[in-house]
């Protein structure tokens, strides 16, 4: 599994112009799912979304995690995370997860980050999403699990 982190002081989605999900400060995290992952990858990659120290500490240093300051998340599936762009003018998409599989990972990478996290929103799976972030730092963190 994939998961690009974004730190963000406000983020939001919006489905057939309706706003479905927004957040302030937190983390934007967009997700895709490989073909191979297993259900072990949900885990972990929730696991170092959770606890990745992307945040500032007094100091300023990156210190501290989206658990220590309680801040927000927003997941958003985005299967072109998962695509092959080593050859020619087009991306391949073979080692995406089929779309029935993505989905249920997705749900369930949501349901494990809601069950240690007060604030969790998410994107709509197969929905045309319009994502808007205000990236703070900016700081942009690739996870894979």
């Amino acid at each position: 599994m994939i998961a690009l982190l974004q730190r963000v002081s406000q983020a939001s989605v919006r489905v057939e112009g309706k706003m479905i999900a927004e957040i302030g400060a937190g983390l934007l995290v967009l997700t895709a799912v490989h073909r191979d992952d297993e259900e072990k990858d949900i885990h972990r990659l929730a696991e170092r979304i959770l606890g990745y120290r992307v945040f500032p500490d007094t100091n300023g240093r990156m210190n501290l995690s989206l658990k220590d300051t309680g801040g927000a998340l927003l997941l958003v599936p985005q299967f072109t995370l998962a695509a092959d762009t080593n050859k020619g003018a087009r991306a391949s998409f073979t080692r995406a997860a089929a779309p029935d599989k993505a989905c249920l990972y997705f749900d369930r990478l949501s349901d494990a980050c809601r069950g240690q996290l007060d604030t969790v929103a998410c994107g709509r799976f197969g929905a045309d999403m319009q994502v808007s972030l205000v990236n703070e730092g900016p700081v942009t963190f690739w996870l894979e699990s």
